[in-house]
């Protein structure tokens, strides 16, 4: 009991400290500030010099999250094939291949999939 006590005060010591650490070494000066002010030859800059973000490459990422997703859901089902029933096996191949055509034809019809406008 005495061991366990022991561990866990020197596990919150230790992440107090660097809770402390962290905040102590992550604020920000007025130097700094200026630094990250915008600077165009002493007036404010004309336009950002961010391109803003396209959201067609976010969604097609996310589309290849989830077909990398399913990808580790069917291998370990082509393993368990031989321990469970033939009917419970192909039920539970059956629906999550079904969800998986639903999603992908939802996003179709809501254009997700077509790259140019």
């Amino acid at each position: 009991m005495m061991m366990t006590m022991t561990t866990l005060v020197i596990a919150m010591m230790i992440s107090i400290m660097l809770m402390i650490m962290c905040s102590i070494i992550s604020k920000k000066s007025m130097m700094e500030r200026e630094k990250l002010s915008p600077f165009e030859c002493g007036f404010d800059p004309k336009s950002s010099a961010r391109v803003p973000f396209s959201i067609q490459f976010f969604l097609i990422a996310v589309l290849f999250l989830i077909f990398d997703i399913e990808i580790v859901i069917i291998m370990p089902m082509v393993i368990t094939m031989k321990i469970s029933t033939t009917t419970t096996w192909m039920m539970t191949v059956t629906s999550f291949i079904t969800v998986l055509i639903l999603g992908l034809l939802h996003e179709w019809n809501n254009g997700v999939l077509e790259w140019a406008n």
